[in-house]
């Protein structure tokens, strides 16, 4: 378990270190480019590993689709959205709804029972954004509701990825569904190539963010989600705000204000309600209430 633990912490941290990563990339090519090119990228590391002599049935690829759908295109092109309009740091806090996000659709997609303390987590994760909101110095209306968009975008693609955890060998599902987010992605990529700045060092970034961002986080989260609920799972998705934070401060030099700190507070808190074992009680959920 300690392992699978390892895996999910591994993986949220190198996605949020990707959030800062994507703000520079964003600044030199266009959202499907960065989208379409990673996508590729990675679905070729993969090809030697993923077995395709067998081509998974139709439910799974249907499955693998959908997480690509609501993992890599909508989450990311709400992400850089947002990025565009907002900080690093601010978008990291918004980011920081996403263990919360989880839990809820959690307990309303697959039922898995919420203790009355997590129901409240949930509560604590709203005051935070209306903290962001009311005293956050780089608030963007606009910009942080793109992010907050983005997070219930991968809360789905968590929830997916724990209904098909186990169907398929990790590096098989992670080829499928990088293939699907190429085929997503590459038109529009196609017809924004004329827009693309490249240079040497923003190509580099471009390979060192599709190897992390859409293949080693996908490995090591596939790992993790076969042995671990979805609701705790998506506990480690506070390391993906927290690391995105820091990497806004101290690789960009962003501002972190009063009103960051207030929405922080609120943010850790829900974070601690939904992760602390002891706080696991009697499930509060529709079953257990009927």
């Amino acid at each position: 378990m300690i392992a699978a633990y390892a895996s999910l912490a591994l993986s949220m941290m190198m996605v949020g270190v990707n959030v800062v990563i994507l703000k520079v990339l964003a600044g030199h090519l266009p959202i499907f480019v960065i989208l379409g090119l990673r996508s590729v990228l990675a679905a070729l590391v993969l090809v030697p590993f993923a077995r395709l002599e067998r081509v998974p049935g139709r439910l799974v690829l249907g499955n693998l689709a959908l997480q690509a759908g609501f993992g890599t295109l909508a989450y990311n092109v709400l992400l850089l959205a947002g990025l565009q309009r907002t900080g690093a740091v601010q978008a990291g806090l918004v980011l920081a709804t996403l263990p919360a996000v989880i839990a809820l659709g959690a307990a309303i997609l697959l039922r898995e029972g919420l203790s009355w303390l997590q129901w409240l987590a949930v509560g604590l994760a709203g005051l935070g954004i209306a903290a962001l909101a009311r005293g956050g110095g780089g608030f963007s209306l606009l910009g942080d509701g793109l992010v907050f968009g983005a997070v219930c975008g991968e809360a789905v693609y968590a929830l997916l990825a724990r209904r098909a955890a186990g169907q398929l060998p990790v590096a098989q599902a992670s080829f499928w569904m990088q293939a699907a987010s190429a085929v997503f992605c590459m038109p529009l990529a196609i017809v924004q190539f004329p827009a693309a700045h490249f240079t040497l060092g923003i190509g580099a970034l471009l390979v060192v963010h599709s190897l992390t961002a859409s293949l080693l986080a996908l490995l090591l989260w596939y790992h993790g989600m076969k042995r671990v609920k979805a609701g705790v799972a998506g506990a480690f998705t506070a390391l993906l705000p927290a690391t995105a934070t820091l990497a806004g401060v101290v690789i960009l030099g962003e501002a972190f204000t009063r009103g960051d700190a207030l929405g922080l507070v609120a943010l850790l808190c829900s974070i601690v309600l939904i992760v602390s074992p002891q706080f696991r009680l009697r499930p509060w959920s529709r079953k257990a209430r009927a």
